[in-house]
């Protein structure tokens, strides 16, 4: 070991959006139970490039006893972490049936409507999903059900908290799912910078938990909004955890 600089991540301040492990080249970063964690200190070289990547300023570089970083080590880390992404794109090829992009056309002649019924009263919520597949993951990059909508970028769970879901935010928007806390954020700015750089995309609703680790997808909107170079509006809508709309 020795005394040399290092970074040093504030679990307090950090909110797990994984955007700083867009930042370090070592990829010495690994978000861990919603937080940012160092992997192992001889795969950081203390340069510090991942602090502009965090938005909550919970990185910094300080100096203490580590062990040194050892380039070899970390060449041989991007290594195994490559082929693991390349054998993992392999064995998605073909993809699956369900993961087929589509355009959900519906009859209204036809009874698509769910019904609730409290004794005498009974009320019909008309599906508004307009698309398939929804998850960011499997969605694609350019469609043409994405021309002149709005965009819904979701948490995972707001449809689950928000029993309003589907005619206050789906109704006439395209779709996107995801958890900021379990996937990739930086995947997901990829992809949605993609999506708004390829497509006729009116605008953007992001729908997020109060949770602190649901804002990640927040960011992830923002950051691809940027790099995308459009001029579009994002509205921010958070569900608290009582299911709620906040106002």
């Amino acid at each position: 070991m020795a005394l040399r600089k290092i970074m040093h991540i504030d679990e307090e301040k950090c909110i797990g959006c994984g955007l700083c492990t867009k930042g370090c080249a070592e990829s010495a970063i690994k978000i861990v139970n919603g937080k940012a964690k160092l992997i192992s200190e001889n795969l950081c070289d203390g340069l510090g490039k991942c602090i502009g990547h965090c938005p909550m300023g919970a990185i910094t570089i300080i100096e203490r006893e580590a062990d040194e970083f050892d380039e070899e080590v970390a060449a041989k880390h991007l290594e195994n972490l490559n082929e693991n992404k390349a054998s993992l794109e392999h064995s998605h090829v073909g993809g699956c049936p369900g993961s087929r992009a589509m355009a959900i056309q519906r009859n209204e002649k036809r009874g698509t409507s769910s019904s609730v019924s409290t004794g005498d009263i009974e009320i019909k919520i008309k599906p508004q999903l307009s698309q398939w597949p929804v998850q960011l993951k499997l969605i694609p990059e350019k469609a043409s059900y994405y021309d002149g909508k709005e965009l819904l970028v979701s948490a995972d769970c707001v449809p689950i908290a928000y029993p309003n879901y589907h005619l206050d935010l789906l109704k006439n928007r395209a779709v996107a799912i995801g958890c900021p806390k379990l996937d990739d954020v930086n995947f997901y700015v990829e992809k949605l910078t993609n999506i708004i750089s390829n497509n006729d995309i009116t605008g953007i609703t992001v729908a997020h938990m109060e949770v602190p680790c649901c804002n990640g997808i927040v960011i992830a909107v923002n950051e691809a909004v940027r790099r995308a170079g459009k001029d579009i509006e994002v509205n921010k809508v958070k569900i608290l955890i009582n299911g709620e709309k906040e106002s």
